[in-house]
């Protein structure tokens, strides 16, 4: 489906036109992050190096902007601890351009694809780039950086990044926003958090293994202060919360209360859900609400059921149910449309095998294929 692009063309040709060194004292500061390690988890910072690029898309009667390599630095994302790993994930594999004979990192065939192209090659083609056709050299570079939901969003309408990831709306994240502001967002859904309610291993091993949406919410509120008003042991409860800003935050109390912004008052606040899970796992008290990427089942963290009404909604159950109030969609947002770069990536993972390597791999919900091709319906026409 196209669309009207020529207001991202320019975005795209200022920022390659606005300095080198712009884009290099970008490079320089997220490359400070930590290397690659062997295996992706939850808690990765990794940013790769690389420089910034023109990239755009096509309407009818618009001439295509060039995607070639020597215009191809790397594509950038910030945002949300919960996005995070489905995006890094994606440009661990990305940047690693795999030949199609890889079937650990790749194998197209295993996911009904026609091709012997290279991994990041093959989605990248689709738009117009040439491809290289070595590994570890993708047309352009994929960075990922760790922040907040709030952040995210921020910073791909300011023009420092090229996606913001959220796991709230960007109208729950930027309330003062006008609808001006808010139609200049592109949202691209790549998957859905079940956000389960975890306690300490303590307070689940003395039999609280459910309680009530009501209870939780009065937990939160501070009405209830001592696990035993819910069938639990005779110890003062330690709520704990995400930090205000984070899109865990903000859905949390929009699904539970029904306002972004309801007052709620945690013991303490966590700015990351690594610092949260770390947090209930050293404490013998505690409750948490958490992204699904974050439990630990058998572990420190587990997860308990939150009744409504008549239905108890449990980890590894039915916590994808669209009644599920604690339910939320995992957001890329792209601003002013979105640009021939940013669609190779994000339809990468939108794909099957997106999906299964980096949302479903990382413990989240994958999109229907009819939601799926809604969400990729908003893509730039492929060349």
């Amino acid at each position: 489906m196209a669309e009207d692009t020529s207001s991202r063309v320019s975005r795209r040709r200022f920022l390659l036109g606005s300095g080198t060194a712009t884009a290099l004292a970008l490079a320089g500061c997220t490359s400070q992050q930590a290397a690659q390690p062997d295996s992706t988890t939850a808690a990765d910072l990794e940013v790769d190096d690389g420089t910034p690029t023109q990239a755009g898309a096509t309407t009818a009667g618009t001439p295509t902007p060039t995607a070639t390599p020597a215009d191809s630095g790397p594509l950038t994302a910030d945002g949300s601890s919960t996005v995070f790993p489905i995006a890094n994930q994606g440009s661990r594999l990305w940047n690693g351009n795999p030949p199609a004979t890889d079937e650990e990192y790749w194998g197209p065939s295993q996911f009904d694809i026609q091709t012997d192209e290279h991994l990041a090659d093959y989605f990248a083609s689709m738009y117009g780039f040439e491809p290289t056709g070595e590994r570890s050299t993708p047309v352009f570079r994929v960075t990922v950086a760790l922040s907040h939901s709030g952040t995210g969003v921020k910073s791909v309408s300011e023009g420092r990044t090229d996606i913001g990831n959220s796991s709230a709306p960007v109208a729950d994240e930027l309330p003062e926003a006008s609808e001006e502001t808010l139609q200049k967002f592109e949202n691209h859904v790549v998957g859905v958090d079940g956000q389960p309610i975890v306690v300490s291993r303590d307070i689940y091993d003395a039999g609280v293994t459910q309680i009530t949406k009501e209870q939780l919410k009065q937990i939160y509120t501070g009405e209830i202060t001592s696990w035993a008003a819910v069938g639990g042991p005779d110890k003062t409860i330690r709520a704990i919360g995400r930090a205000e800003g984070s899109g865990t935050d903000t859905a949390f109390r929009a699904n539970l209360y029904g306002d972004p912004d309801a007052q709620i008052s945690p013991d303490v606040r966590k700015g990351k859900n690594q610092q949260v899970k770390s947090l209930v796992a050293n404490s013998d008290n505690a409750i948490a609400y958490l992204a699904l990427a974050f439990v630990d089942e058998a572990g420190a963290v587990p997860p308990i059921g939150l009744k409504v009404g008549e239905t108890v909604y449990e980890y590894g159950k039915n916590l994808g149910s669209k009644e599920y109030p604690l339910s939320r969609d995992l957001h890329m947002y792209t601003w002013d449309g979105t640009s021939m770069q940013e669609a190779a990536f994000i339809n990468m993972l939108l794909s099957e095998f997106g999906q299964e390597r980096c949302v479903a791999a990382n413990n989240y919900f994958t999109l229907p294929p009819e939601r799926r091709e809604a969400q990729r319906e908003k893509l730039p026409d492929q060349v």
